[in-house]
């Protein structure tokens, strides 16, 4: 066993209740270039390819909101969409070339937004994807847009096997899509769920955000029962993010107190509407899209196959993908390279995770859902109790977690700290390379 029992859970670390979303250990800006390059052949030679999870990303967008760091540019003319499929098909003929016999749990294509394609362009897409994952026989989530969420897109999505769609909307209230430098009208909105509940796919899933400038109680309210007319099968809650080099970098001010105030009337009500929690953000409707085909897929243990130059791809050992920036001009240069290059056989910018990392991801992509940790699970790979390996007693003093024999999990108080506690579990050599991350 490799890991310092006392090591690195700082008590003062939590000093607000927004730290940091985690949704993936380590973070992208704890890579560095991966010198030499090891072959996807050698990534994957030891790794069981049973049950993955294939993501395809792509990088556009119509407009940028404000809040987005997500790596994506606009405007991309059909020209450059069409050479961005065109590598993307290299790339993954060379992942399969290296990966040989390999088996799909789930998959989704993300962005950016996917649907920023047009529809035949779509229909490439999955012809991309399911050249080795049987789409419409695993679930597939695909997100999109309201600008972008047009019928035949949809048709084109439904008719390959799309089970999920993901529509960011953030806000059903005009000024505060202003507000979050979202320029969209609320008739755009429901004329695009419109047309997804027309076109029928099992699930529906809607963005919202809390936080945005000059939002209330009563409006963020407002949002939450606009989009309960849909009844959307999940609902995800997000807090209002700033982050450098972004549209809304230069507003920042501290509303710690008012964000919390706003989950816990958003949690609220969502569970008062017989809605579940799965996570701080995520809630859903009990039944059938909990026990969706391809929940067999474990993002703690199993395997991931990012095609695109902004996915990643995870092994039990790399985490690995290409460049990572947020800013305009960077994102374009790493796009260019992209469709440029013809030698996709190795990986290139990383994360090479030791027994402690390993430890320590499990821990965290466990704990932030309301599942919790399996105490046995844990024992069963690492040979260790989490309570040995890690000092989680800072966090039970703050009553942020329950304990028993066979389960750790998140209080409530905790859910409501998540992302505090994600990035207090950060090991110090992750916080050391985030930190010396040149945002860019």
């Amino acid at each position: 066993m490799t890991t310092d029992p006392t090591d690195p859970i700082d008590p003062a670390v939590p000093s607000g209740p927004y730290q940091g979303y985690v949704y993936a250990y380590p973070h992208k800006t704890a890579y560095r270039p991966l010198v030499p390059r090891p072959t996807l052949r050698e990534v994957w030679a030891n790794e069981p390819r049973d049950a993955l999870f294939l993501y395809l990303h792509i990088p556009f967008c119509e407009m940028r909101c404000g809040f987005c760091n997500l790596f994506t540019r606009t405007g991309a003319p059909e020209e450059l969409t069409g050479a961005y499929l065109d590598a993307l098909e290299r790339q993954a003929a060379a992942a399969w070339d290296a990966l040989g016999e390999v088996s799909f749990a789930t998959a989704a294509f993300g962005g950016g937004t996917p649907t920023y394609l047009t529809a035949p362009e779509l229909e490439r897409l999955c012809d991309i994807a399911g050249s080795r994952a049987a789409l419409g026989a695993i679930p597939l989530g695909v997100e999109t847009s309201p600008a972008t969420a047009t019928t035949d897109r949809l048709t084109v999505l439904a008719e390959r096997g799309t089970t999920r769609i993901s529509i960011g909307v953030q806000s059903f209230i005009d000024e505060e899509a202003r507000a979050a430098v979202r320029p969209q009208k609320r008739a755009e909105v429901e004329a695009a769920l419109d047309r997804i509940r027309a076109v029928g796919f099992p699930t529906l899933n809607i963005d919202l955000i809390y936080g945005i400038d000059g939002q209330t109680p009563a409006s963020w309210l407002h949002s939450l029962d606009a989009a309960l007319k849909w009844r959307p099968e999940e609902l995800y809650l997000y807090p209002l993010y700033v982050r450098p080099l972004t549209g809304l970098g230069r507003r920042a001010t501290d509303w710690d107190d008012h964000r919390l105030e706003l989950y816990r009337l958003g949690r609220d009500h969502l569970l008062a509407n017989g809605y579940e929690q799965v996570s701080m953000r995520m809630f859903r409707l009990p039944g059938d899209a909990a026990d969706a085909p391809g929940t067999e897929y474990c993002c703690q243990t199993d395997g991931m196959v990012g095609l695109g130059c902004g996915a990643r791809s995870y092994t039990s050992e790399l985490h690995y993908s290409f460049d990572y920036a947020v800013g305009a001009t960077p994102v374009r240069a790493i796009i260019d390279d992209y469709v440029r290059e013809t030698d996709f056989s190795a990986a290139r910018v990383g994360f090479s995770l030791d027994d402690d990392e390993r430890r320590r991801r499990h821990l965290i992509q466990s704990l932030l859902q309301t599942t919790g940790l399996d105490r046995s699970a844990y024992r069963a790979r690492f040979g260790t109790d989490p309570a040995d390996d890690f000092d989680l007693a800072p966090f039970a003093a703050r009553g942020w977690l329950d304990e028993t024999p066979s389960l750790i999990t998140l209080s409530p108080e905790g859910l409501a700290h998540s992302d505090a506690i994600g990035p207090a579990l950060f090991s110090p050599r992750v916080r050391e390379l985030m930190d010396a991350y040149e945002a860019r």
